[in-house]
């Protein structure tokens, strides 16, 4: 999660740090069988209000992000466990049937939103 504030238009650098949390890496969520709940944000409302780094939440001061390629904003720093061990990567058909139902849900959101927006009855 990123945040930023909104200023007003200067000439001078505005962000002095950004503060990055990373739920991406070794969480496995899906959109139907393993969503999110309230539970899982905890961790990241707590830091974000202490502003303490921890395992997933960092802070870069703007010299650190300026040296990155076209102040690219893709930052990461925990490890992939299973990048690591491939051993552990779940069976070809256990994974292409998540892909599925991720590509399933999000159609199904798409189909309600573009419903929605065509102002047709459901």
């Amino acid at each position: 999660m990123l945040f930023f504030d909104k200023r007003p238009a200067s000439r001078e650098v505005q962000t002095r740090e950004l503060w990055v949390y990373d739920y991406r890496t070794n969480v496995h969520k899906t959109l139907k069988t393993k969503r999110l709940t309230r539970a899982d944000f905890d961790d990241f409302v707590n830091c974000y209000r202490e502003r303490k780094e921890s395992e997933r939440f960092r802070c870069f001061k703007y010299d650190e992000l300026a040296k990155r390629d076209k102040l690219n904003l893709d930052i990461f720093w925990l490890k992939d466990d299973s990048l690591e061990d491939i051993d552990s990567l779940p069976e070809p058909d256990v994974l292409a049937a998540e892909i599925v139902e991720n590509l399933e849900a999000a159609l199904e959101q798409f189909r309600s939103v573009s419903t929605e927006l065509s102002g047709d009855p459901v």
